[in-house]
């Protein structure tokens, strides 16, 4: 499915009904990462319409010369969950650059947003970035990408990469992204801090972008963290069922506060 958002045409795909569920992958690859990763986590989960776009630049998104900074691909993202949910609340998951800008969703319109996953997310000011170590495999197979950054090298692991990683490497708008990545850190709105259900996930062994999210815990005032252990960057991979038991958990938590607000808006009336 494409939506046209002003200039940019957003390509996406869609599983499921119910409140909508907009889960965005990190930079580099598309939307068939975060489909392979979180997809499981749903799995006999019913009322929930997981929408999978492809960001500006990646995919088969377009982006357009106006798109020349962070702030520009956060409108564009805001102005899309506009057009799938109607406006509606609905849940945000983002692994990594795509977790940066679920952040910035949340703050922007805490009132939309229902639940907030962050998984490897990506902050300003890089901190608590450990040395690459492999601790699962001999380290010796795939390309160079895939040694960077996956600490569990193993063959499974590696087909992975080469189904939903590697394919989106060729479509890569790297000029786009080069325009874009002039001006990556989003312009700070100082808002008050997210208080809905927040999950935040990062892993110990994460090379490229650290751990420095789990300070954020004490930021959202209704968050459960996890730092991983034998854990990196391509943690969705490489940890997928202690992934699937967290989102369970937050699911279950956005779930109670959906009902905790139906009580509310039922006593005032």
């Amino acid at each position: 499915m494409e939506i046209r958002v002003g200039q940019v045409v957003v390509h996406c795909v869609e599983h499921g009904t119910g409140r909508p569920v907009l889960v965005l992958h990190g930079a580099g690859v598309d939307h068939r990462e975060a489909e392979a990763c979180f997809e499981p986590a749903f799995d006999g989960v019913a009322g929930l319409r997981r929408i999978y776009p492809d960001l500006p630049g990646m995919g088969r998104a377009h982006a357009p010369e106006t798109l020349r900074s962070a702030d520009d691909v956060l409108d564009t993202l805001l102005d899309f969950a506009d057009e799938v949910t109607g406006g509606s609340a609905h849940l945000v998951i983002g692994h990594s650059a795509g977790a940066y800008y679920a952040q910035a969703m949340a703050a922007r319109r805490p009132a939309q947003v229902a639940g907030l996953a962050l998984v490897c997310l990506l902050l300003p000011g890089l901190r608590h970035v450990p040395g690459h170590r492999v601790v699962a495999g001999s380290g010796a197979i795939g390309d160079d990408i895939f040694r960077s950054y996956f600490v569990i090298q193993t063959p499974e692991m590696l087909e992975r990469y080469e189904r939903y990683v590697l394919p989106a490497a060729a479509l890569v708008d790297q000029a786009a992204l080069e325009r874009i990545g002039e001006r990556w850190a989003l312009t700070p709105d100082h808002a008050p801090a997210y208080a809905g259900p927040t999950l935040v996930v990062a892993g110990r062994l994460d090379s490229t972008v650290g751990y420095a999210a789990a300070d954020l815990v004490g930021h959202y005032p209704h968050a459960s963290l996890a730092v991983v252990d034998d854990a990196g960057h391509a943690l969705p991979h490489e940890q997928p069922e202690l992934l699937r038991a967290l989102l369970a958990e937050w699911l279950a938590r956005v779930e109670r506060w959906s009902h905790r607000d139906a009580g509310a808006e039922g006593s005032a009336c």
